[in-house]
């Protein structure tokens, strides 16, 4: 299993790589592993400014939808179209070209309160 030790991590199964005040945000190696094959990408907050914890879009997988958690509070400032055509990237590529979206992050203090690589790692592993 793949956990990029530069990310950033949620409780929710969320990798944030942070960028200045700006983060791309998509789903873990593990959650897309869990979830199947990943058939549509739902996300209509975009240009919405968007609370930590509320839900910004879902995920359609064959067998499940799963909601998608905010890991910082910001403004939506983009969605990645090519998941619209190809949302299998998140399967094939979570933390490459199957990012989700990318936010202005309103509230710098919160990054403090994601999780490292290793402290992933400890969720998943349970």
């Amino acid at each position: 299993m793949n956990i990029p030790s530069e990310l950033k991590y949620t409780k929710d199964h969320e990798w944030i790589k942070i960028e200045g005040n700006v983060a791309t945000v998509g789903i873990t190696d593990f959650a897309q592993g869990e979830l199947g094959d990943i058939v549509y990408v739902d996300v209509d907050t975009l240009d919405d400014t968007v609370q930590e914890g509320d839900v910004f879009g879902s995920v359609e997988a064959v067998k499940t939808v799963s909601d998608l958690f905010m890991p910082l509070t910001g403004e939506v400032i983009e969605f990645n179209e090519t998941l619209e055509d190809e949302p299998e990237l998140v399967n094939t590529d979570p933390y490459d070209k199957g990012w989700m979206i990318k936010l202005e992050i309103s509230d710098t203090s919160q990054i403090e309160n994601l999780l490292d690589a290793a402290g992933y790692k400890s969720v998943i592993e349970g």
